[in-house]
């Protein structure tokens, strides 16, 4: 029994043991790369120094590819540049992106493009340099991560407290040479909508104006989807009908269909079936997915009527309503005591079907 005890106690200390010698290790190992990394990092920073010096900026990206460092790894390889003026780092800067652009393959770009936008976006003052950089960026097919929009969206209200105007940071992109365009635009309000700042996306879409910046069908399809996903619709139908009606725009089918079923499960169909009203007498054209779902939205309230309604102009485009739900509107309405409008309806159905 004692042996079998020591043996056991034996065991167990030996397990112990070498689960701290792993936990060692691997922490050295850790400290190891971290301090290696460093030094990658030290050299890097080194290299691309020199590069500056010498105007040498189209040999960056390939040293940062040679570097195998991540996008968005701290500490950034061009924070040397933070102990520069900000008006001397805005031209070392424009230099760089101005060199880029004969650059190809655009894939070579998008490392040193992520870590340009992120060291600017974290320093004082970031806009409008980090704009300037975006744009770039875009027309060389780069997109940016995910974290960039957090970056951006607290570079912009930051700058929006100082009581900037919309259009006065855009137009900043001017006093260093560049211009603002619907893909900064779209971006802004992207990011914005992202972190659920929609009234400042809002804003964004209707103060880009008057920076030239004419909003496009991307910039009204991310404020309204993000106001569907949000359930927001009374602001959504305000903001597709201005699109229509003041922009000259027709909304995307998918972006007709977030609408519609915001609006079906906020019960709110008769404003549904009057937003397609609206959208038809302004010449949009309302596909088969929207009008499915305005239709099941009815008979979900049992507004049949209403849904006798809906299903008259979807035929009369040539569209007809899955069987089920034909027969959900048929039931319904004889249910209601509706019987001339039934038949009515059935008899379209009958016409179509032969």
């Amino acid at each position: 029994m004692a042996t079998t005890c020591l043996t056991i106690f034996f065991y167990v200390g030996t397990f112990d043991l070498s689960k701290m010698i792993v936990r060692a290790a691997i922490k050295l190992h850790q400290i190891a790369f971290n301090f290696s990394l460093c030094r990658s990092i030290s050299s890097l920073e080194r290299s691309i120094k020199a590069a500056i010096e010498t105007e040498s900026y189209q040999e960056i990206p390939d040293l940062l590819i040679s570097s195998k460092i991540q996008s968005l790894h701290n500490p950034n390889p061009f924070s040397f540049l933070s102990t520069f003026p900000l008006n001397q780092r805005t031209h070392i800067i424009d230099k760089i992106l101005q060199s880029f652009i004969t650059i190809r393959p655009h894939s070579r770009l998008k490392l040193v493009y992520s870590c340009l936008l992120s060291h600017t976006l974290q320093s004082p003052n970031p806009l409008p340099l980090a704009l300037a950089i975006l744009q770039r960026g875009f027309r060389s097919g780069f997109m940016p991560e995910p974290q960039i929009r957090l970056f951006l969206t607290s570079a912009w209200l930051n700058t929006r407290v100082q009581l900037h105007t919309v259009a006065g940071i855009l137009l900043e992109m001017e006093s260093i040479g560049y211009y603002p365009d619907c893909g900064i635009c779209n971006y802004i309000i992207y990011s914005l909508c992202s972190v659920d700042q929609l009234p400042e996306a809002v804003k964004v879409l209707k103060g880009m104006s008057g920076a030239g910046c004419v909003p496009d069908l991307e910039c009204y399809d991310t404020v309204i989807g993000s106001m569907s996903k949000a359930r927001k619709t009374v602001d959504a139908v305000e903001i597709m009908k201005e699109m229509v009606v003041k922009v000259g725009l027709n909304p995307r089918q998918g972006t007709m269909m977030k609408l519609a079923a915001a609006l079906r499960a906020n019960r709110e169909i008769l404003i549904a079936v009057e937003l397609i009203e609206f959208l038809e007498r302004e010449g949009c054209v309302v596909g088969f997915g929207c009008y499915q779902l305005v239709l099941e939205g009815c008979l979900e309230r049992k507004e049949y009527i209403l849904a006798a309604k809906v299903v008259m102009r979807m035929t009369d485009k040539g569209f007809i309503p899955y069987i089920k739900v034909r027969q959900k509107v048929v039931e319904g309405l004889i249910d209601a005591d509706a019987w001339n409008i039934a038949c009515t309806v059935r008899q379209r159905f009958a016409e179509l079907s032969s």
